[in-house]
């Protein structure tokens, strides 16, 4: 059964662990905040004259141990859980009325006489039932001093408006009438009435389900007993009966009618197997919604929705840098043919006019003393034009009778010989700086290329650290939601679920997951459950530890069980009840592995009675450790990718 818990958040958490050892699922959603008031004063003086305290809830044990360090007076409590909680403080003579407000009234009446003294009663500021004012007629004096006040949440809870709106429970639970009229009031205001048609409404009692007129359950049921476990009876019995039949309330008189001239409709539930049909439909339904917006949502978010959180980022588009470089080196080569093929038709044209030089040089008649030996020989073209450039060269000055007919042809061919050379010199010339302008572009494309390179690794390591972040946010948020579920001591294979996507490629991850796997099923006890189980732990220890051999003792260890009697608070010493005192200080400092460990130093006598309870102990320490080592762990890879 899914069950929403409307107490307080201490009595919340009890309730919700003892539910989940039935198999049923909690949904806590306290509609009160506990508030310890400072004692008035004339609580002391009262204290002291009365003969007996009357305690009508839980939490008034719990403000009457902040009130007072007095263990010794007589205690009459409303019910067991109100009596356990008393003896789990210390209080040593308590006498449990295992029924309601008119139960206690009777238990008073036959345990106590009027002229013993007046009754001490503490409560909250509101009470359901006046218990003074029901002793009057017996004789009987009552002064109520309200040392805690419940004050009621402004709005529903987060959880309640939630788990009401996915129509996701099958029972909730009322402790008192306040607590039902506060729902039924912040429902309404939520606009969220219609949703509890498929709803039981379950009461401790049919004064506390007197208010539930006002909403339109399913089905009203009142316990046969007013206590917790008559409550938990009521819901096993409801899970195995599919949440059908008429409102359980024999040995009570009947709830007021829900409505005037209206019945109450009782309609056959789904049970278990109808429950686990909608959950999967529901299931079905969400993953489809998610599907269809997968396109609009973030870049990492989807990654990590396709379970691929641990890959690294989709690699930017690739750049082939030895196309790049074999692209400039194609334009650079093309620039250098280009030039080539230019200057090879310069050349060209020197050539022919060198071989139109040579050929009129050598229709002319020779000069015997201007030839040089080399110049007569059958050499090529430009060898031949290079004899005629050395012979002008070396040519004598001229004499006092010269050649007058040689004078216009050599001065026309010093002159054409002139212009080549400038010509030769200038490509030459031409030919370098084309030369230093292909090295450069060469260097040029080298740099761009290794900035190009060093640009996409860049890219790759910024999307990389980004990819890292999400990640390591996503699985804080996961440690986050561990924690809240130890806190709880309820069960976290989902949230779990929600690490193997992350820790894909990760050895520190897996092995986290790996050591709180085998807790996911079923969750661990709460910190807080585990200290209100201690004071039982310890009566039986102590129990074990007087049942020796001897009659005497084994006697005595008999009477310890059945009466509260051992220290309490920081008590010095080896001995087993001062090493339990210390232990439920520690556990009441919220130091669970000090107490762990002053148990675990107990006698082997013991064993018997802390077994059960240090190994649920054992488990809750465990998985809290390894939480805390994936939040570390989370913190860590966070700072490494910034």
């Amino acid at each position: 059964m899914r069950v929403l818990i409307t107490r307080p958040e201490r009595e919340a958490t009890a309730l919700a662990t003892a539910l989940a050892e039935r198999g049923h699922v909690a949904v806590i959603a306290p509609l009160f905040r506990l508030e310890i008031l400072h004692p008035p004063s004339g609580f002391a003086a009262a204290l002291a004259a009365c003969q007996a305290i009357l305690l009508t809830s839980a939490n008034g044990a719990r403000a009457l141990a902040e009130a007072s360090a007095q263990r010794g007076r007589p205690i009459l409590a409303v019910g067991d859980t109100t009596a356990t909680t008393a003896e789990g403080l210390g209080f040593n003579a308590v006498t449990s009325a295992s029924g309601d407000g008119a139960a206690l009234a009777e238990l008073v009446r036959q345990r106590l006489d009027p002229k013993a003294g007046p009754l001490l009663h503490v409560s909250g500021v509101d009470v359901g039932f006046d218990i003074g004012e029901a002793l009057q007629g017996d004789g009987f004096e009552v002064h109520r001093f309200a040392l805690y006040d419940a004050r009621e949440a402004e709005s529903l809870p987060p959880s309640a408006r939630a788990a009401l709106e996915a129509r996701a429970l099958d029972v909730v639970t009322f402790f008192s009438a306040r607590a039902t009229s506060s729902f039924a009031r912040l429902v309404r205001e939520a606009g969220l009435a219609d949703t509890v048609r498929d709803v039981t409404a379950l009461a401790i009692s049919p004064a506390a389900l007197a208010p539930a007129v006002d909403l339109p359950f399913k089905t009203a049921v009142a316990a046969t007993r007013p206590t917790r476990q008559a409550v938990l009876d009521e819901i096993d019995q409801l899970a195995q009966a599919g949440v059908q039949g008429q409102p359980t309330m024999s040995d009570s008189p009947s709830p007021p009618p829900l409505a005037e001239g209206r019945t109450v409709e009782v309609r056959r539930g789904l049970g278990v197997v109808g429950s686990f049909i909608i959950g999967v439909l529901a299931s079905v339904i969400v993953l489809a919604g998610a599907l269809i917006t997968l396109p609009f949502w973030p870049e990492q978010i989807r990654t990590l929705w396709r379970g691929e959180a641990a890959a690294p980022a989709p690699p930017a588009p690739a750049i082939d840098l030895q196309a790049v470089r074999a692209d400039i080196t194609a334009v650079a080569n093309a620039a250098v043919d280009l030039a080539k093929r230019d200057l090879s038709v310069r050349l060209d044209d020197l050539e022919k006019r060198q071989r139109a030089l040579s050929a009129a040089a050598a229709e002319r008649p020779p000069a015997p003393e201007s030839r040089a030996p080399e110049a007569r020989t059958s050499d090529p073209a430009i060898a031949e034009l290079r004899g005629k450039i050395e012979a002008l060269e070396k040519r004598p000055p001229p004499a006092d009778n010269p050649v007058p007919s040689a004078a216009p042809p050599d001065t026309e061919a010093e002159k054409e010989i002139a212009t080549v050379k400038r010509e030769i010199e200038s490509l030459r010339s031409a030919l370098q700086a084309l030369d230093q302008s292909v090295a450069s572009q060469r260097e040029q494309a080298r740099e761009q290329a290794k900035s190009l390179s060093d640009a996409i690794g860049a890219r790759g390591k910024g999307e990389q650290k980004t990819l890292e972040a999400a990640r390591a946010s996503a699985v804080i948020g996961v440690a986050v939601r561990l924690s809240s579920a130890l806190d709880l001591g309820l069960p976290f294979t989902q949230d779990l679920g929600l690490l193997a996507s992350l820790s894909q490629g990760d050895a520190k991850l897996n092995e986290i997951a790996a050591a709180l796997q085998p807790y996911a099923q079923t969750g661990v006890a709460s910190r807080a459950a585990l200290a209100n189980e201690f004071p039982a732990v310890a009566k039986a220890a102590l129990a074990e530890d007087l049942a020796d051999d001897s009659f005497g003792e084994r006697l005595l260890g008999k009477l310890r069980s059945v009466v509260s009697l051992r220290r309490v608070g920081d008590v010095p010493g080896d001995a087993v009840d001062a090493k339990l005192a210390r232990a439920e200080t520690a556990l009441k400092a919220g130091d669970l592995v000090k107490a762990v460990e002053l148990v675990k130093s107990l006698p082997p006598q013991v064993a018997n009675a802390t077994s059960a309870w240090l190994a649920r102990a054992d488990a809750q320490l465990t998985a809290k450790r390894n939480v805390d080592q994936l939040a570390a762990y989370a913190v860590q890879l966070l700072g490494s990718a910034r």
